[in-house]
């Protein structure tokens, strides 16, 4: 499995330690950056990494601000894309069994790191239920349209 990954300059520290974390998984990572804490806007890499899920060049992504906020409003903006800020495994679970997330945001000033592998974790090994929830994603896509 490819991940994508991204971060401003508030998520960076946190984006390289899951980078190495998902690595570790044995899994393919593309870093659409940023590569270090230099102040920058994170509507660029939601955008890189977001693109790239949806064109299905990576089948997942995750992304790092500060809170997880600004990363998923912006990624939701592309057209396939379910973009989840999450904090706590419940909901990092239920985000991909119940709305089948394709990325998921993380705050670096909101989470730890311990917690943030096992969010990342989680959220990975989690799946889309389907059914009654199908449906329910088959409405948000009608959203795009």
């Amino acid at each position: 499995m490819k991940i994508a990954i991204g971060a401003d300059h508030g998520g960076y520290s946190l984006k390289e330690i899951l980078k190495q974390h998902l690595l570790e998984r044995g899994l393919k990572v593309e870093d659409f950056g940023a590569f270090d804490t230099q102040s920058c806007h994170y509507p660029v890499y939601a955008e890189k990494v977001a693109r790239a899920v949806a064109a299905k060049e990576a089948e997942l992504g995750l992304l790092v601000c500060g809170t997880g906020i600004g990363m998923s409003i912006a990624a939701n903006k592309v057209k396939g894309i379910r973009a989840a800020a999450v904090s706590d495994c419940f909901t990092a679970q239920a985000t991909r069994e119940h709305n089948d997330s394709n990325i998921l945001c993380l705050g670096e000033r909101t989470v730890g790191p311990g917690l943030a592998m096992r969010i990342v974790d989680t959220w990975l090994d989690a799946s889309f239920l389907g059914g009654r929830h199908q449906i329910r994603v088959d409405m948000i896509s009608a959203l795009e349209k």
